[in-house]
């Protein structure tokens, strides 16, 4: 059976108090992720919205022959998006509950317990002198709470809107450290509960970004040409998580008191709640009798240029989505580390829940703009809406680089495997492939491709050797903070001088091919080319078979097993993490001794070995396959090099990332129409007062949330359908969304009472929409 990857990159959008309903969309992806593991597992979920997910992936299965596991794995937010995917990156990795966010978010995101104890009015007197104004703004003709609050809670809302405004005014009026705290017991709840296994494969990567913006900012070095170092001023300050996925689950994907640094520092609304401090958290563990056990290790890799200044207490942390509202190239940017031991779907979803922010230009309003607004708009507004083009832009120019050089292999595969044929002869086929065998017929492929390439072999090899000193010089910049560098520039002009030490300064020899010191360099270090001739292999098994009869899934899957357990021996040795202990202070001494790491790397991934390991592997699965199968994948396997002096001088990276197009769905109402027309401004309620309006009431947050689980179960129906490379008959689709909606409902009534009608009301218009049965 075909096996697919399908890998979310998750980006939440900053939304204020729709936060609850970006926790609504993330709960449906983490019942999709939970139904996916069990289905996967054998198991069978038994609650949520998982129970209907679950058959929506045996329906692929039974129906379509793919089976299909969903791993979100990279989840980025800016502010009170960067709250949501903090705690699910924690659920993901750990198998905990995320329903303690859910009551955070509607028992707790209310105005009256935001607010500071400090600022709190202490009578209805209080302030006297802003009653007349409060009376005003709360019961003027055409005021915002007569207009577009709910008859049935416009009282709740005016009691706290009045309290809201009478509270101290020119500080903030929420409470940071209360805010802290509330973070904190959620986290603290998710790890009191029972938890199930994580929802990623063991030792599966998982990632975790967060924007902050540091209000003064911190000096960043640029290198220029002339002067060559320059300091620059720098406000952006991502704070991400990296983990390996483990085995058992129950285990934080980080120091709880970090993970509430991230979620506090990165919700921090200027003028709503104060700028986070290092203190603040340090006060939080003293309040509670808790230990930051991580906090010179987080400190130092969230803030090195503070560090290395001696400023780290007087840092101070606001909202992130004030510079960087849509998180998309902190996404990106983890790729690098996403190795694909299978088929892979990648997928960029990003949760917008206002995707009709600003009005058109020429339309709506054309007055001229105010003093005030000007203002406002240019240092809130504009920045936090501005569009995700650029980012989105990048992605497509990548999938469409990867589909180009798709395309190239495609057209050269006629002419590659005639100089194939040409080199063994068709006798070649027949033999029985043995680990010596495979060794030499690569040897021999290989050389004759550097013979027939001419001048191109030259470009091709330099290509391969800068791509190897580039790759080790990051991992050894990324293991060395300590050296204080820009950049890891200097660590490849290190290795590269050392190199030509040792007789690499020409890498061909003049007859052609490479020379004895080249050969013995990738031998020792070049995993890159290892990985995209087993990638050759696994797209060859994945694409155009129906010109080959005779040939069974079964088949094809046992080869690319292997060949997706091959590519994994190489993975493994691809990062610092894979270099073994001590090799942090082995990177900190490159420029003393940059021979002695290369001769360490070299011996502690014994490339040699591994393809020896390899090389047994592949010569037994050839030799199992049928025989148009073990032809096809011969000439794939042997006609790697002549593909490979083609392609790679075109490459941006070493082959050792996703190498697949890039897809991006968003989720917003707009996107989510199957129950009711009309996008946020029908279904949404926190909308009103500038995004704020939840937290004057628990019904706009009942609402809100109840509509993102809804909105999310219908993208998740689309997401996971639209893996097939035909979307399945329209009725299918309608019958899981039919179940996933009414197992959301289900859930949910006896929980979300504040509005009682809010539910059946509801639940009649899906039955209006999918019938009774």
């Amino acid at each position: 059976m075909r096996q697919k990857e399908l890998r979310i990159a998750l980006v939440c959008y900053g939304g204020i108090s729709l936060a609850v309903y970006m926790h609504g969309v993330t709960k449906e992806l983490w019942h999709l992720a939970r139904a996916s593991r069990e289905h996967i597992s054998g198991g069978e979920p038994h609650d949520g919205t998982a129970p209907a997910y679950a058959s929506l992936l045996r329906y692929l299965q039974d129906e379509h022959d793919l089976r299909l596991r969903v791993l979100p794995d990279i989840l980025a937010g800016a502010s009170a998006g960067g709250i949501n995917a903090v705690f699910l990156a924690q659920a993901i990795h750990s198998g905990q509950s995320i329903e303690p966010l859910t009551e955070l978010w509607l028992s707790c995101a209310d105005v009256d317990k935001l607010l500071d104890p400090d600022a709190r009015p202490g009578s209805r007197a209080a302030k006297f002198w802003a009653q007349p104004l409060v009376q005003y703004v709360l019961t003027r003709p055409g005021n915002a709470v007569s207009e577009s609050v709910a008859p049935e809670t416009r009282g709740e809302v005016r009691e706290k809107l009045s309290r809201f405004m009478r509270s101290r005014w020119f500080e903030p009026p929420f409470s940071g450290i209360g805010f802290s705290n509330l973070l904190r017991d959620a986290l603290s709840a998710m790890a009191a509960a029972p938890h199930e296994q994580p929802l990623l494969p063991p030792d599966h990567p998982i990632d975790l970004f967060v924007t902050a913006t540091d209000f003064r900012g911190y000096r960043e070095l640029l290198r220029l040409h002339s002067p060559a170092v320059v300091e620059e001023s720098e406000h952006r300050m991502p704070i991400g998580f990296n983990a390996r996925t483990p085995v058992e689950g129950g285990q934080p994907l980080a120091d709880p008191l970090s993970l509430t640094f991230a979620a506090r520092s990165t919700a921090s609304f200027p003028g709503a709640f104060p700028p986070l401090m290092v203190s603040e958290i340090e006060l939080l563990a003293k309040q509670r009798h808790e230990e930051w056990a991580d906090r010179e290790a987080f400190l130092a890799r969230v803030m090195p240029a503070h560090l290395r200044q001696g400023n780290v207490d007087r840092v101070s942390l606001i909202d992130g989505s004030v510079l960087v509202n849509a998180p998309f190239a902190e996404a990106m940017a983890a790729l690098p580390s996403r190795p694909a031991h299978r088929e892979v779907d990648r997928r960029f979803v990003y949760v917008d829940p206002t995707p009709h922010r600003r009005v058109a230009p020429g339309t709506g309003d054309t007055r001229p703009v105010g003093f005030f607004s000007a203002i406002f708009g240019s240092v809130s507004a504009i920045p936090r809406e501005q569009p995700i083009r650029d980012d989105l832009e990048r992605m497509a120019e990548q999938s469409r680089e990867a589909e180009r050089l798709q395309q190239i292999v495609a057209a050269l595969r006629p002419d590659v495997e005639r100089a194939v044929e040409k080199l063994f002869g068709r006798t070649l086929f027949l033999d029985r492939p043995t680990p010596r065998r495979l060794k030499n017929w690569r040897a021999k492929a290989q050389q004759a491709a550097a013979l027939e390439a001419g001048f191109a072999y030259h470009a091709y090899a330099q290509a391969k050797y800068t791509g190897i000193v580039d790759r080790l010089a990051r991992t050894v910049f990324n293991a060395a903070p300590g050296l204080l560098l820009p950049d890891d520039s200097a660590i490849g002009q290190a290795l590269h001088q050392e190199l030509v030490a040792r007789g690499l300064g020409s890498l061909t020899d003049p007859g052609g091919g490479l020379n004895q010191h080249a050969i013995a360099f990738f031998r020792a270090h070049d995993i890159g080319f290892r990985v995209r001739r087993l990638r050759l292999l696994a797209r060859r098994l994945s694409r155009g078979w129906d010109d080959e009869p005779g040939l069974t899934e079964q088949d094809r899957d046992a080869l690319r097993t292997v060949v997706y357990e091959s590519l994994a021996l190489y993975f493994d040795l691809d990062s610092a993490a894979g270099l073994g202990e001590g090799f942090e202070e082995i990177a900190g001494k490159v420029f003393e001794a940059p021979g002695a790491l290369l001769d360490i790397v070299a011996a502690r991934r014994d490339l040699t070995r591994i393809d020896e390991a390899v090389d047994a592997r592949l010569a037994a699965a050839f030799e199992a396959c049928p025989k148009p199968l073990r032809r096809r994948m011969l000439f794939a396997y042997l006609g790697f090099p002549y593909y490979d002096v083609a392609t790679l001088p075109l490459l941006r990276n070493e082959g050792m990332t996703e190498f697949d197009p890039i897809k991006v769905d968003r989720i917003s109402p707009d996107d989510a129409k199957s129950i009711r027309e009309g996008g946020t401004h029908e279904t949404l309620r926190g909308i009103e007062f500038y995004n704020f309006g939840a937290f004057f009431s628990r019904a706009y947050r009942e609402n809100d949330y109840l509509w993102g689980r809804l909105h999310g179960a219908d993208r998740m129906i689309d997401l996971v359908c639209s893996t097939l490379d035909q979307m399945p008959p329209e009725d299918q689709c309608r019958r899981f969304r039919r179940e996933a909606f009414l197992a959301v409902l289900e859930e949910e009534e006896a929980r979300l009472t504040s509005d009682p009608a809010l539910v059946p009301r509801i639940r009649a218009e899906v039955l209006a929409r999918f019938g009774h049965d």
